[in-house]
């Protein structure tokens, strides 16, 4: 039993929708988390209601923390990392002149495991310990990064992009050959320890019909991997899919007809749905992945949050890495906050965190597992440096209540922040203190 003696807090509901949005978080003072020997929480609570034995001894922590629940990302792309930042375009646009000659590159098997190396790094340096990726077409790539996110002991969802038409003839394959590797990677990854796999399109506009139909018969042959594509991003998109898809009532029956979607199902962005699409997404309980810093990066749209909500959708936050400028979700949350100001609707730092923890472990089915700080959960956490810059210290020493403590850190949080991430258990990212 290894014991962790800080302040703690943690979401343990969800709080849209309730009057009792207290009752939804827990928060420990001088807390103390105590793992077992599986990596799994066995107790938290305060320090002095633990039944502890004079001799034991927590683990060494840095002075002034907070534990809370490891960051999930529910969506981003992994061979995007070396493009981030990169300016200028609409999500079309941006797409041909930077997206597709990137993934182009991924075709040297070295190039691939540097970027993945370094993705897998950066990831838990930045407190995400679970994440749903796409990769790209070549299946050397896709098993490149599975085999780095198992060295690195992130917890990852990760799929190899399906496309056959609409982009470079190098980043396109024969529906049959994108299906039968897809299929062994799926034999081969999804269930060993950490990892799981998600059949992947990379969007209706790159799919022919062969192709959806036959990702939508994959799925039927494994009904437990997931499925992760992007809906309505932005309305050129949306204007392409009823010019490409003519028969089709909308752009998310385009999925329903293949098969694609339910509860293992994550579409990124739905900026644009509309009222009947929201009903199918939320009959088929599929699940919405929402990125806000990539949607204000290329001007996409602002994502009716409230709405989506209201229509029963579970959601979460995605970097969207690279579209999205950094893969620190502190970012996500703090943007997701300016989306909706903008509308009208103010966010509490209790919402924003939930959203970044257990709301998207939620939407990726796996809030059983993590997402939140409970016994009988796995041990996925964090331990913040309240301290970490003499900004942020002013800032949290004035805070004079969790929801402000909280608001400290979604605004002027980054990777900086972080000083230890756990996975299981096991810590597998540390930040250098000073003087070490």
């Amino acid at each position: 039993m290894k014991l962790y003696r800080s302040p703690i807090f943690t979401p343990v509901a969800d709080p849209f929708g309730t009057s009792d949005v207290d009752a939804t978080w827990r928060y420990f003072e001088d807390g103390c988390l105590q793992v077992d020997d599986s990596g799994r929480i066995a107790w938290v609570g305060e320090w002095n209601e633990a039944q502890l034995t004079d001799d034991v001894k927590p683990e060494p922590l840095p002075q002034h923390t907070l534990i809370t629940p490891g960051l999930v990302d529910t969506h981003l792309h992994a061979p995007q990392l070396e493009m981030i930042g990169s300016y200028g375009g609409d999500l079309l646009e941006w797409l041909n002149r930077y997206t597709f000659p990137t993934e182009a590159r991924f075709a040297d098997a070295g190039h691939a495991l540097s970027i993945a190396r370094e993705l897998f790094e950066e990831l838990p340096r930045g407190g995400t310990t679970t994440a749903l990726l796409f990769s790209t077409i070549h299946t050397t790539a896709t098993e490149i990064f599975f085999e780095e996110a198992e060295r690195a002991g992130v917890r990852a969802i990760i799929g190899k992009t399906l496309m056959d038409r609409n982009a470079p003839a190098n980043l396109l394959e024969p529906a049959a050959t994108a299906i039968a590797d897809s299929r062994e990677l799926i034999r081969k990854w999804h269930g060993r320890g950490l990892l799981s796999y998600a059949i992947s399109p990379r969007f209706a506009p790159t799919c022919s019909d062969e192709l959806l139909a036959a990702a939508g018969g994959l799925r039927s042959e494994f009904p437990d991997v997931y499925v992760h594509t992007h809906v309505s991003e932005s309305r050129g998109e949306v204007r392409w899919v009823r010019e490409l898809f003519p028969d089709a009532r909308d752009y998310v029956s385009v999925y329903e007809s293949a098969g694609l979607l339910g509860p293992r199902s994550v579409l990124a962005h739905g900026i644009h749905l509309g009222d009947e699409e929201l009903e199918l997404l939320r009959r088929t309980d599929s699940r919405i992945s929402h990125c806000p810093n990539s949607n204000l990066f290329l001007g996409s749209g602002l994502f009716p949050l409230q709405k989506v909500l209201r229509a029963g959708i579970t959601c979460g936050l995605g970097s969207d890495i690279g579209a999205g400028t950094t893969p620190c979700l502190f970012n996500a949350m703090a943007d997701a906050y300016k989306v909706q100001q903008v509308q009208g609707v103010s966010l509490s730092p209790f919402e924003l965190w939930y959203l970044g923890t257990l709301g998207g472990a939620r939407t990726l089915s796996l809030d059983g597992v993590t997402g939140s700080l409970e016994p009988g959960k796995d041990a996925d956490f964090l331990v913040l440096d309240l301290q970490a810059t003499s900004l942020l210290n002013r800032r949290i020493r004035s805070a004079s209540s969790v929801q402000e403590l909280l608001a400290g850190l979604i605004f002027m949080g980054d990777d900086r922040v972080v000083s230890e991430t756990f996975v299981r258990g096991r810590r597998i990212s540390q930040r250098a203190r000073p003087g070490c």
